[in-house]
């Protein structure tokens, strides 16, 4: 079983090379946000929990989403492996999923992260806030603010898995296969 997380600032092309990878290694997404929303409309206990502190403008603590994997790491046993996407974000959330692993036999196998210029981001950003219908990929300002957001919680994240030497970062500029081809390289090399 192969375990990715795919990382990258908003605008780097996550969305895209995600479902590149998905469909050449039959990886499972699993996107944190879509799991909420899901857990949320099958009204299960762990949705309730999550929809009650959205409802009220909180964070949805980690123990509660880190339920929501196991849930479905548990509902997908025929999966070759998962992509995750937009988690961890923090290093408590990196434990919390690689000791949630740990106890279902499997592990991160690598961390990718896609480099691209704060310059390139903005412009990508802006240009698909013509038709995105994002509100935040409209305004520059927003955009610079959710890039050093990303910047300053992440990096803590990738010296997490560094230290386990499953870190590696890949261009995000270029074409679209030419990204490609290199993040298949970074993960042939782990298989």
């Amino acid at each position: 079983m192969f375990n990715l997380i795919l990382f990258g600032p908003p605008g780097s092309g996550k969305g895209t090379q995600s479902e590149k990878i998905i469909a050449r290694y039959g990886l499972k997404h699993l996107s944190t946000g879509d799991l909420l929303r899901s857990e949320i409309a099958a009204q299960t206990p762990l949705g309730m929990e999550a929809k009650k502190l959205m409802d009220k403008g909180q964070l949805v603590p980690d123990e509660v989403v880190v339920g929501m994997i196991s849930s479905a790491l548990d509902n997908n046993p025929q999966a070759k492996g998962f992509l995750f996407d937009g988690f961890p974000r923090t290093v408590a959330q990196a434990e919390a999923l690689d000791k949630l692993l740990k106890l279902k036999g499997m592990q991160i196998n690598a961390m990718i992260a896609l480099l691209v210029t704060e310059e390139e981001l903005v412009k990508r950003l802006l240009n698909r806030g013509l038709t995105s219908g994002r509100s935040d990929d409209t305004n520059e300002s927003v955009i610079r603010a959710r890039i050093t957001e990303y910047q300053n919680k992440t990096a803590v994240v990738a010296s997490y898995y560094q230290q386990f030497d499953k870190f590696v970062e890949v261009p995000g500029e270029g074409s679209i296969d030419e990204i490609f081809d290199s993040i298949c390289r970074e993960i042939e090399k782990h298989l």
